[in-house]
């Protein structure tokens, strides 16, 4: 996940725009994305397609990464490449899910609702930053106490 200063786009009324911006913004989709499967632009990409297509076009359900793979036309590596991202970020939670007669682990968006979602990564980095602080202060202090060179 990056952490990048940024405006608020409550502005933009078109959700393909702040997907992009924001996708972009986390570090989930590359800035200045180049293809190299054929797609037509960064909303024809895998990334996109399975995050905006299926993840949040249906929040509430557990997609397989072979169902995802087969409707994106790509592999299962590619596909569990792109979900990882998300599971990294603690945007995607996992759960099994029946398929074709057998059980498999599936992804969904954590709680079925990106902005529980959210509150969860914001949480998760709230803490990590409380870490980093107590660490250089730690830092701080011990290099203070440490005698000059």
């Amino acid at each position: 996940m990056q952490v990048v200063s940024n405006t608020p786009l409550v502005g933009e009324s078109d959700p393909d725009i702040v997907a992009e911006t924001l996708l972009t913004q986390i570090g989930y989709l590359p800035r200045g994305y180049e293809s190299r499967t054929g797609a037509t632009g960064l909303r024809d990409s895998v990334p996109y397609r399975l995050f905006m297509d299926y993840f949040m076009a249906f929040p509430s359900k557990a997609w397989s990464a072979e169902e995802l793979a087969a409707l994106l036309g790509t592999t299962k590596p590619t596909v569990y490449r792109h979900i990882n991202k998300l599971k990294a970020m603690d945007l995607l939670e996992s759960m099994d899910v029946e398929s074709e007669g057998q059980v498999r682990k599936g992804y969904r968006i954590r709680f079925g609702d990106l902005s529980k979602a959210w509150a969860f990564v914001e949480s998760n980095v709230s803490m990590a930053m409380e870490n980093y602080r107590k660490t250089v202060v730690h830092f701080q202090d011990i290099v203070s106490r440490r005698e000059p060179r």
